[in-house]
């Protein structure tokens, strides 16, 4: 067990205000339903889901089909790297920038895309951590 420290991993995970916890504490422990499923639970958790994704939808001003929800930030960086290049791919725009300094959540789907005919290239970058505006422009 840790005595002292200092946690610098928030972008991994980050401790849950106390206000989240109230409101989710019902969830972990009796209406603990998997909201996919037909049973009485499913349809307790998938309705607290959609409720949820209506009062954010509401919040940000946009449609609930507009919102998807995932597991965390891989599988979202996923889904808009994927979703991004297939809806792309019939105008013949198969060319993606990729920063030398992006997270694996980024390089390995960058890299599958690589491998199913799109054009990746790696941009380097500058001995502050950012793409030299040329190097952008030639890309």
């Amino acid at each position: 067990m840790m005595t002292k420290g200092v946690y610098l991993d928030y972008n991994a995970t980050t401790p849950v205000l106390p206000e989240v916890l109230d409101a989710m504490r019902p969830y972990f422990s009796e209406r603990f339903g998997n909201p996919a499923s037909p049973h009485l639970w499913g349809k307790e958790a998938h309705d607290a889901v959609e409720s949820a994704r209506q009062t954010l939808a509401q919040g940000l001003g946009v449609s609930p089909q507009e919102l998807t929800f995932t597991s965390g930030a891989t599988e979202a960086l996923n889904l808009a790297l994927f979703g991004i290049a297939y809806a792309y791919q019939h105008t013949g725009k198969r060319h993606i920038l990729v920063s030398a300094t992006e997270h694996k959540a980024i390089l390995d789907p960058a890299k599958a895309l690589a491998a199913r005919g799109w054009e990746v290239e790696l941009l380097p970058v500058d001995a502050n951590g950012l793409i030299p505006p040329d190097t952008l422009k030639q890309a």
